[in-house]
């Protein structure tokens, strides 16, 4: 039996050493490379509604800043037209109190003044004059005051949205460096190869460029220029582009002024149906977050999203939401 007993506490020992040298927990295998590339697409989307946001931000603040611009310039006349109206009230008041007023009784009995009738109609003349004189101080005042406070509001607002700006410009770059590790991770660098372009002496390749005619061919010659080129969040050119900041400056080349914010050109253009389509017309994707240029057969130019390069693809690659023309 001691035998017995010595061989159990053997056997326990040995387990309860097993026990504490195991692992606690399976070992996780590395994300494979189609993990990270679902993950890298749906952080991907998730970045540009964030860059969109912020380029929607960046076009109110030009927006109130010319509406501030504008204030100023019509605040400065009315302090000038209300101090004037202030000094000649100022002389009314002054000269009512050396003169101790119009003294009516006197000016209407005073057989000097001419006829009676003459001298009512003197005596209504001048009361008129000074009563037109203090309406129009005091409108003068109500027009300056509420210049003044649509200035300020404004102002504040711009504040505002400055603050907003700031803060998702550092979630942007936060973000954007959380996305180029898993790119490293998944593809061995955090951005597409740049495309080599052929030497200046060389002429450039136009024979897959459509021929459009009128601002939707300047529109999509233009995005066939870019191609290749990596997309940057914010920016419209000429060295890279995000999917709104592309469209804005293709059209820019045409002489069209669109706003860089991708909801903001859906606001800006004429709905096509799909069949109506043609080369220069929007396409919008993603609830109004994406938008590509369209050039034909199907396909699209667009600056796809951090990462990568602008690239010319079927124009079926997300849920399109509709479609716009440039007015």
């Amino acid at each position: 039996m001691s035998s017995l007993r010595m061989l159990l506490r053997t056997l326990a020992v040995a387990g309860l050493s097993a026990a504490l040298i195991a692992p606690s927990a399976p070992v996780r295998a590395e994300p494979s490379v189609a993990d990270l590339t679902a993950r890298i697409e749906r952080s991907s989307a998730e970045l540009e509604r964030i860059v969109e946001s912020y380029n929607k931000l960046n076009e109110e603040i030009k927006t109130n800043q010319a509406s501030a611009a504008g204030l100023h310039a019509r605040i400065g006349p009315l302090e000038v037209q209300a101090a004037q109206s202030r000094a000649a009230v100022g002389q009314i008041a002054a000269t009512a109190y050396k003169t101790g007023g119009l003294r009516t009784a006197e000016a209407v009995l005073d057989p000097a003044g001419g006829s009676l009738v003459d001298r009512l109609g003197t005596l209504d003349q001048l009361t008129r004059h000074r009563q037109q004189q203090i309406d129009g101080y005091t409108a003068d005042q109500r027009a300056l005051l509420d210049q003044k406070t649509k200035l300020d509001a404004t102002l504040a607002k711009q504040a505002a949205q400055s603050r907003a700006l700031t803060k998702t410009k550092k979630r942007i770059e936060q973000d954007l460096a959380e996305l180029y590790e898993m790119r490293r991770a998944a593809y061995g660098r955090a951005t597409e190869a740049p495309v080599k372009k052929p030497k200046s002496a060389a002429p450039p390749d136009t024979s897959d460029t459509p021929a459009v005619s009128g601002g939707a061919g300047a529109a999509v010659r233009y995005a066939y220029g870019a191609i290749g080129k990596p997309y940057v969040w914010g920016a419209e050119g000429p060295g890279g582009y995000d999917c709104s900041g592309l469209t804005l400056a293709a059209w820019r080349s045409a002489g069209k002024r669109l706003p860089h914010n991708a909801a903001m050109q859906w606001n800006a253009t004429s709905r096509v149906s799909r069949s109506e389509l043609r080369p220069g017309d929007l396409v919008f994707y993603s609830g109004l977050g994406h938008v590509a240029l369209y050039v034909g057969s199907g396909q699209v130019i667009d600056a796809p999203s951090a990462g990568r390069n602008v690239l010319k693809r079927k124009m079926n690659m997300m849920s399109i939401a509709g479609y716009g023309r440039v007015r």
